[in-house]
């Protein structure tokens, strides 16, 4: 079966960290670029991080640079979201995505229907 299943989503204090994980299963991630999305109750998916197959180019969004890391882990068939000094505004469901596709710069985090599969998401939840 074809899935990408995150975990590692909890309930933390600001302040803290969390490291969620992106698992693939039926298929290789390695040939797929990943992105992490998230949505806020109320608020519009929107991009955090993305990487490329070969972990050369990374993005983040403005919000969470120096805060988070995404890394991959091709031969367990695993992306990565590290999470540190999390914020009350980083609570939301966050997804991983793959895509086929290269999507150059920003438009990893635009073009959302280029993205092949999506993960059901996890729950991170900052209490201030």
């Amino acid at each position: 079966q074809v899935q990408l299943v995150e975990s590692g989503g909890d309930v933390v204090q600001s302040g803290g960290s969390l490291r969620l994980s992106c698992a693939a299963s039926g298929f290789s991630l390695a040939s797929f670029e990943v992105a992490w999305f998230r949505q806020a109750p109320g608020k519009e998916r929107e991009g955090v991080s993305c990487v490329t197959r070969d972990v050369t180019k990374t993005r983040y969004t403005d919000s969470v640079k120096g805060r988070f890391i995404i890394s991959r882990d091709n031969a367990n068939n695993r992306v990565y979201l590290q999470m540190t000094d999390l914020e009350p505004e980083d609570t939301a469901v966050y997804f991983c995505a793959a895509t086929s596709h290269v999507l150059v710069g920003s438009l990893c985090f635009v073009l959302t229907d280029r993205y092949d599969y999506w993960g059901q998401g996890t729950q991170v939840t900052v209490s201030s």
